[in-house]
């Protein structure tokens, strides 16, 4: 299995799980979830899995802290991380620019989650787009609902967070099945190229 071919209901449900650890701060239970995505996603070797589930946690842990974080710190882990895929699969990227659109991604996000001057969603989806296109090569046309069904599934994760983060919030399951769905649509996009 390569990056164009992931199960995405594994993907969804492994995305899911390291939302849901990151917000707790359960770095244990995160890095499992990110090891998990990270082979589920991309189809890397053991190895590499365990490589780049380590870069995504740095990347994680240094963009955290809110609102002092490290975002060149987090883009120089995802570039290893991207640099590892990029080996491994055969896809024709720019690893530095990838991280760059990944951090990017989290940088829109967090303003959707922390800023009450109105963000809006359009900046994430858009930000999501552009990354999806770029690492699959693919229109930016083509990802755009998978982008949309990811932020949607990002909206329903803030709501929990600011709901105080139960495991037992049904909010959870909002945002598994969008996460799911938004694995359904990518896959479908990168798959015909």
């Amino acid at each position: 299995m390569g990056m164009r071919s992931f199960d995405p209901v594994r993907v969804g449900e492994l995305e899911c799980d390291a939302w849901v650890a990151y917000y707790r701060r359960r770095w244990a239970a995160f890095l499992r979830a990110a090891f998990g995505l990270t082979r589920a996603s991309f189809g890397l070797s053991r190895l590499s899995t365990l490589r780049g589930g380590w870069w995504v946690l740095r990347a994680n842990q240094v963009w955290a802290p809110y609102p002092e974080n490290d975002p060149d710190a987090a883009r120089d882990y995802m570039r290893r991380f991207y640099e590892l895929v990029r080996a491994r699969s055969g896809e024709d990227f720019d690893p530095t620019e990838s991280a760059r659109l990944e951090v990017e991604w989290w940088r829109a996000h967090r303003e959707l989650q922390h800023d009450d001057r109105g963000a809006d969603v359009a900046e994430l989806v858009g930000a999501l787009a552009d990354l999806y296109a770029y690492v699959y090569s693919v229109t930016r046309q083509a990802v755009v609902p998978a982008a949309e069904l990811r932020a949607a599934a990002m909206v329903h994760s803030d709501r929990w967070v600011d709901q105080g983060c139960d495991p037992d919030s049904p909010l959870i399951a909002a945002e598994r099945a969008e996460l799911v769905r938004s694995y359904e649509s990518l896959r479908e996009a990168v798959a015909r190229v």
